[in-house]
């Protein structure tokens, strides 16, 4: 079994990101702040960032006994393309057998082994997060409705598994309609049909849709189903527009996962199932706006102090939260006027929340006295749901800062960042910091002959949100005055929330490349809700990691500045395309993922605006294990890579 776990792969079990300790270390926390013209930028994100398109359909299989003690499962498939292909996942049960048969015949069917044109034992995940699986390719079967039978040992080990299967042209379409995802509120999808053409483009379909519906399983491991409208009513759109809506209450805190289930008649008049899963934490609300006013404080002469009045329960002592406001004023005709986005990582002590302003803000904006925050919102910092937000709030700062009435040239650094920390408290010298990812083995143990004056990160098979992932290896590089970043995966991910929220020795390296990273789901990847549904039924892997889902990441870019960004140098991968056969990088995610990818990370969605594009290569995968080598062993890549980092 290869020992090089993937970085983001099984993100399987249901439940909640563990809890990170509640006096967790920011006392070094960026003092953030930028432009008006950044406000766009760094508005929350929408809910059409959770767009899932599925070309497959992952169908639950649950062997049941007969009055003989047998056991057994039967539903149906569509064959709907020339070549089928499909995975049946069980958690390793020796013992299954399978039979399909066809369309509109009588009798027993046949062993799918023996319909089948490849047959092959593979995993879904690799290392400790994997479930075996068994691989089927089937050519040329009859096109339509095939009955599908599983049978199993009245003594199997499992009874419940999935049978994913690829489809054709159709494309499931499902979004959340909102991300008001707290305790009380309820969740909204939508969902439609579209068509995938030859080059994989998505276009609008005369599909017809037979039913629509969806199983929601809460964080307690209870099941519900909901109902899918397409009347107008249901946040849907028109009336019989082909888009269907339907909800749930999320009624407790935790991980929830949704699987939408829609089928139909598809434009080519073939019968099509696809399914699309959904991974939603749901955190309690433990903060509110007080109802005394804002006050206000001049610090060091330079930076104005905006003191927000909050009230927080038990369960928020300590904590911290990532922050975010506008900063208006009034010109002298009373006209508004921006002056910054002020925010980062932030506690809440004795009863308020400082936001902090440096003086030069305002004098580039000729603001004066009297201010408004607007669009301030408060998130959790793992999944960075909003738990209270204001609109506006106005106050008068009862004085300002020196620096507000002088002449400024230019934006600064500590205009975006704050002061600098005195180097009198760092380590000595500087080094390359080689970071992993999820759930992740040591990708980088067999090739650190390749870097030079290079230390490994090593936090090994473990799920950690992007923030408490960054200030680990904040902690790990603190023995170092200065560090750069090269890193797989999440770690990528990590590595540009540490430069943006969290003083480190990146902000201390010199050199070209300060973060590089290869393989990073800076997007998310729809393998995160896909398998955090199969954990339900295994149990196995880390754990679920919300930050990797769709909806996830886009909230998380939503805090990302564009100097962050511009710290970044990123690469993507996919396997070497052989046009006389099929490729892929893992034959059983390829059922799940858009073309092309690495196995866990789709080319598309592995990109960061705003940073530089290092490049796409084929011929190598996520991680070891996989058809084509690992992207980490890539020693020319690595030899550049090595050569660029700052340290």
């Amino acid at each position: 079994m290869n020992t090089n776990r993937l970085s983001l792969f099984l993100i399987s079990a249901a439940i909640a990101i563990p809890a990170i300790a509640t006096a967790a270390d920011i006392s070094n926390a960026k003092l953030l702040s930028g432009p008006p013209s950044e406000f766009a930028a760094m508005a929350p994100a929408k809910a059409a960032s959770t767009l899932q398109t599925s070309k497959s359909a992952m169908i639950p299989v649950d062997l049941v006994a007969d009055r003989f003690g047998n056991l057994s499962w039967h539903g149906t498939i569509s064959v709907e393309t020339d070549n089928l292909r499909m995975a049946l996942i069980n958690g390793g049960a020796s013992d299954w057998s399978m039979e399909l048969q066809a369309p509109a015949s009588f009798g027993r069917g046949s062993a799918a082994r023996s319909l089948a044109t490849r047959v092959e034992q593979t995993s879904y995940g690799l290392g400790g997060a994997s479930q075996p699986a068994e691989y089927y390719s089937f050519d040329n079967l009859q096109r339509g409705l095939w009955t599908v039978s599983i049978g199993a040992a009245s003594r199997s080990a499992h009874t419940q598994g999935f049978l994913l299967v690829e489809g054709g042209s159709a494309r499931l379409l499902t979004a959340q309609t909102d991300l008001n995802q707290t305790v009380g509120q309820r969740i909204g999808f939508t969902a439609k049909v579209a068509q995938a053409d030859q080059f994989g483009a998505i276009e609008d379909s005369v599909a017809r849709v037979a039913s629509v519906s969806m199983s929601i399983t809460a964080p307690d491991g209870s099941v519900s189903a909901a109902p899918f409208y397409d009347d107008g009513l249901h946040n849907d759109g028109r009336a019989r527009d082909g888009v269907y809506g339907g909800s749930f209450v999320a009624s407790q805190a935790g991980n929830y996962t949704s699987q939408i289930s829609m089928s139909g008649m598809s434009a080519d008049g073939v019968s099509f199932l696809r399914t699309a899963e959904h991974l939603i934490p749901v955190v309690a609300v433990d903060v509110s706006f007080a109802r005394a006013g804002v006050s206000t404080a001049v610090i060091d002469g330079s930076r104005l102090a905006i003191r927000v009045p909050m009230t927080a329960s038990r369960a928020a002592a300590g904590r911290h939260y990532r922050v975010h406001a506008e900063v208006w004023s009034s010109g002298r005709g009373g006209e508004a006027l921006p002056v910054a986005w002020v925010g980062g990582m932030k506690q809440i002590n004795n009863g308020q929340l400082e936001l902090s302003l440096d003086g030069r803000w305002l004098s580039m904006a000729g603001a004066g006295a009297n201010l408004e925050l607007r669009g301030l919102r408060i998130e959790d910092p793992d999944h960075f749901i909003t738990i209270a937000k204001s609109e506006r709030m106005a106050f008068t700062a009862a004085r300002l800062p020196a620096a507000a009435k002088r002449a400024v040239a230019a934006i600064s650094d500590d205009m975006r960042m704050g002061p600098r920390p005195d180097l009198a408290n760092r380590g000595s010298g500087s080094r390359l910091l080689l970071v992993h990812g999820y759930c992740s083995g040591n990708v980088w143990g067999s090739v650190t002959g390749q870097f030079s004056g290079e230390s490994v990160f090593q936090d090994l098979d473990q799920n950690r949100s992007h923030d408490e992932f960054a200030r680990r290896v904040r902690d790990f590089g603190a023995t170092w005055n200065s560090f750069g970043i090269v890193a797989h995966s999440q770690g990528g991910a990590a590595a540009t929330h540490l430069y943006t929220y969290y003083w480190s020795g990146l902000d201390y390296a010199s050199g070209s490349r300060l973060i590089q990273s290869v393989g990073t789901p800076y997007q998310g990847t729809s393998l995160a809700g896909n398998l955090a549904v199969l954990g339900q039924i295994f149990g196995a892997g880390c754990g679920s990691n919300s930050n990797l889902t769709y909806s996830g990441a886009s909230s998380w870019l939503a805090g990302i500045p564009s100097w962050a960004r511009a710290k970044v140098n990123y690469s993507t991968t996919s396997f070497r395309d052989r046009w006389w056969a099929y490729d892929y990088c893992h034959i059983a995610t390829d059922l799940l993922l858009s073309d092309p990818d690495d196995g866990t990370t789709e080319r598309a969605r592995g990109q960061l605006s705003g940073a530089t594009n290092r490049g796409h290569k084929t011929g190598w995968c996520h991680t070891g294990g996989m058809r084509d080598p690992a992207q980490t062993s890539d020693s020319s890549r690595n030899s550049n890579m090595n050569s660029n980092a700052a340290r």
